[in-house]
C-alpha cells in the first residue's frame, strides 16, 4: 500500500487546476437545467467559465439561504434537476435543509480522508455518527465501505452495547466526534472493558483542541480531523504531516471576503466557498459560512492540493445595533466605495447605556477629509451613525472578522 490514495493526490497543481476547470463548463450546463440555477446564472455562458477569475464572477449561493429556498420549492429549492427517486438516500438537517445521497461509490468523497488517517482495506471501523435522518452516519459509513473496510453502524451513545461490539469485532478504527471518543475510552477504563483494538480515528463534527488531541494520543489512538458538511461531504482532511488540512479532490475551493464573493489575498482569512463537480447534484459557489485561510505550498506528506488551516470561526457576523441589523455585506460595500482602504472592522461597544459603532479602517495615506467621507458612507450604507478610526496597514488582525461585538452579555 502506498502513502497516497491514488495518483490524483500528488499531481502537479497546474494539472489539477486545468482538469477541474475543463470539467466545470459541463457541470454548469447540468446545473442550469435546474430552475433555480437557471435563474441565478441567467446570461452566463458556461463555456467561458474556465478560470478562477471567471468563477469568481458568478453569484454566491449562501447555505444560510437554503432553508427558505427548500421551503419555497421543496425538496431541493429548485437546485436539482433530477427527481428525488434518482438518488440513493434522502436526508434532512436542521433548517430544515434536505440533502440527497448520490448512488455512485463514495458519494461523500470520504475514502481519501480515511486513507490519509491510516485506514486500510480490510479494517473494521466503529462508526459512531448518527444514522437517524441526518447524513452524518452514512457519510462515514459509505466512505469506509468504499475504501474496503467493514463498518459497525454503532451510532452514538449506549456505551455498554458499544463495548460488546468492540470486544467481539475488535475494530481497529473509530469514526465519530472527538468528544464521544473520549467518553468511550473513559467509560471503558472505568468499567474494565477492553477497547484496545482501536488504534486510529477520523473525527469530525466538534472542536478537537490540542489538549484533547494529546489525551487521545496518550491513550494509544492516532486521531485525525476531517472537515465537511452535510451538503458536500468531506471537504478537507488532515494527513500524516498534521500541518493543516488538504482540500479534497473534485472540489474547487475559494476563500472570499465575508459579505462578498471576492477572493481574499493569499493567506488572508475568509469564508469558504465550494464548487462541486457532481453533475447529478452540483453546488456552484456554495458559501458555507465557515472561515479559514490557505496555507502556502504543498503538504509535507506529498499531497499537492490546496491546504487550509481548518475551521477558524463563522463568517456570518451579523450584529444588531440600536435595533437594526448591520451585516458583513454592508462593511464590504463601504470598502468598495473607498478602494484606498485595506481591511475594515466595525467594532460595536456600549457606552452610557447606548450602542456605539466604530469603524476601524486600514489606510496608507489618510488624506484630509477622508475620515468624514467614510463616516458619511457608513451612515448611508448602514443607516446608522458611527465613529471612524484610521489605522496603519497591517494593524487589524487577519482573522476574517469584519464585525466584532464587544458589548458582552446584555
Amino acid at each position: 500500500m502506498t502513502d497516497h490514495y491514488d495518483a490524483l493526490e500528488t499531481r502537479q497543481p497546474a494539472e489539477r487546476e486545468a482538469e477541474l476547470f475543463s470539467r466545470l463548463p459541463g457541470v454548469l450546463r447540468k446545473a442550469m437545467a435546474a430552475p433555480a440555477y437557471a435563474e441565478r446564472l441567467a446570461g452566463i455562458d458556461p463555456a467561458g467559465v474556465t478560470s478562477r477569475a471567471a468563477l469568481a464572477g458568478l453569484p454566491l449561493l449562501r447555505k444560510s439561504d437554503l432553508p427558505a429556498l427548500h421551503k419555497t420549492a421543496p425538496p431541493f429549492g429548485g437546485l436539482v434537476s433530477g427527481p428525488p427517486g434518482s438518488f440513493g438516500r434522502l436526508f434532512t438537517s436542521p433548517g430544515p435543509i434536505f440533502e440527497p445521497e448520490a448512488t455512485h461509490t463514495d458519494p461523500w468523497r470520504g475514502a481519501r480522508a480515511l486513507y490519509a488517517a491510516g485506514f486500510r482495506p480490510g479494517d473494521v471501523v466503529l462508526n459512531t455518527f448518527s444514522y437517524h435522518l441526518t447524513p452524518g452516519g452514512f457519510i462515514f459509513d459509505a466512505s469506509a465501505r468504499a475504501l474496503g473496510c467493514a463498518v459497525i453502524p454503532a451510532g452514538p451513545g449506549n456505551t455498554e452495547a458499544q463495548f460488546e461490539l468492540i470486544e467481539a469485532y475488535r475494530p481497529v478504527g473509530y469514526s465519530g466526534t472527538p468528544d464521544f471518543l473520549k467518553i468511550l475510552l473513559d467509560a471503558a477504563a472505568a468499567a474494565g472493558r477492553d477497547v484496545s483494538s482501536i488504534k486510529r480515528a477520523l473525527v469530525s463534527g466538534a472542536a478537537f483542541p490540542a489538549s484533547l488531541q494529546q489525551e487521545i494520543k496518550s491513550r494509544g489512538v492516532d486521531a485525525y480531523q476531517a472537515f465537511g458538511t452535510a451538503d458536500l461531504g468531506l471537504i478537507a482532511f488532515e494527513t500524516s504531516s498534521h500541518e493543516g488540512m488538504v482540500v479534497n479532490e473534485d472540489l474547487i475551493m475559494e476563500i472570499v471576503r465575508p459579505g462578498t464573493g471576492d477572493p481574499v489575498a493569499e493567506g488572508d482569512v475568509g469564508e469558504i466557498v465550494v464548487t462541486s463537480l457532481d453533475p447529478h447534484h452540483p453546488w456552484i459557489r456554495l458559501a458555507i459560512g465557515d472561515l479559514t485561510a490557505a496555507l502556502s505550498g504543498p503538504s509535507p506528506c506529498g499531497r499537492s492540493n490546496m491546504r487550509i488551516k481548518g475551521w477558524m470561526g463563522r463568517a456570518d457576523q451579523t450584529t444588531k445595533v440600536k435595533g437594526m441589523f448591520v451585516r458583513p455585506e454592508q462593511i464590504a460595500e463601504i470598502g468598495k466605495r473607498h478602494p484606498e482602504l485595506g481591511r475594515l472592522r466595525l467594532v460595536v461597544t456600549r457606552e452610557d447605556e447606548a450602542d456605539v459603532m466604530t469603524l476601524r479602517c486600514e489606510c496608507a495615506s489618510p488624506g484630509g477629509g477622508l475620515q468624514d467621507e467614510i463616516a458619511a458612507t457608513l451612515r448611508a450604507v448602514a443607516k446608522l451613525g458611527g465613529q471612524v478610526e484610521l489605522v496603519g496597514p497591517g494593524s487589524l488582525p487577519n482573522d476574517g472578522k469584519v464585525i466584532t461585538d464587544e458589548r458582552g452579555s446584555r
